[in-house]
C-alpha cells in the first residue's frame, strides 16, 4: 500500500476513524486520533489523506471489493409441490382439438378425443414422459370411462384424478413406469 510517515494524516478504511501518524514500526502504525487516542493499525487498512482531500470512491472501491468474500451461488430448490407436477398436460376438449366441432357428432368427437388420447400417450412413453395429465372435463363421464379403458390396456401406465385444486374434477392423471 501507501508508505506512511510520522505526521500524515489517515483514515481507517473499516471504520470512522482518522488521526495523524505519530509512529511507523514495519507495517504497524500508531496513529493520534482527534480525541487523543493512540490507536494500532496495519497499514492496509489506512489511507492516506492528502490535503484533506479523500481517496476518490473508485479506489476504495477497488479496496472493498478485495475485502468481500465473494457470495455463494443459490442453488434453485426444486420445492417438494413443484417435484411431482406433471410434465405433460393434453386438453382433450374438442374445441381444443378442431376448428368447427359442431360439424361433428358426438361419436366422430369421442373417436377424434381418444385418437389424440393414444397418440399422445404413446408419444409420452416413446419420449420416456413419467407424468401425464389428461383433461378431458366433466360432461357425462362418458369420455373419462373411455379413458379408463384405454389405459387398462397398457400394462405400465397407472391412472388416477389428477390434482383436484388445479383441475377440478375433470382431469386425469397418467404414471407411466419406465422399464430400464
Amino acid at each position: 500500500m501507501a508508505q506512511f510517515q510520522i505526521g500524515d494524516r489517515v483514515e481507517a478504511l473499516d471504520d470512522i476513524i482518522s488521526g495523524t501518524v505519530t509512529q511507523v514500526n514495519g507495517n504497524m502504525i500508531t496513529l493520534m486520533t482527534k480525541d487523543g487516542f493512540p490507536m494500532q493499525f496495519q497499514d492496509s487498512e489506512l489511507v492516506l489523506m492528502a490535503n484533506d482531500i479523500r481517496v476518490s470512491n473508485f479506489e476504495i472501491a477497488q479496496i472493498k471489493k478485495e475485502k468481500e468474500l465473494p457470495k455463494k451461488r443459490k442453488k434453485k430448490t426444486v420445492k417438494p409441490k413443484e417435484r411431482n407436477q406433471p410434465t405433460m398436460e393434453v386438453d382433450l376438449h374438442i374445441n381444443q382439438l378442431v376448428k368447427n366441432p359442431k360439424s361433428l357428432n358426438n361419436y366422430e368427437m369421442l373417436n377424434l378425443q381418444l385418437d389424440t388420447a393414444k397418440r399422445q400417450l404413446d408419444f409420452a412413453i416413446g419420449k420416456r414422459i413419467q407424468k401425464v395429465v389428461f383433461i378431458h372435463g366433466v360432461g357425462e363421464g362418458v369420455l373419462k370411462e373411455e379413458l379408463y379403458s384405454l389405459f387398462r390396456k397398457y400394462e405400465n401406465v397407472k391412472y388416477y384424478d389428477a390434482d383436484y385444486q388445479k383441475y377440478g374434477l375433470g382431469a386425469t392423471e397418467i404414471y407411466i413406469y419406465q422399464n430400464y
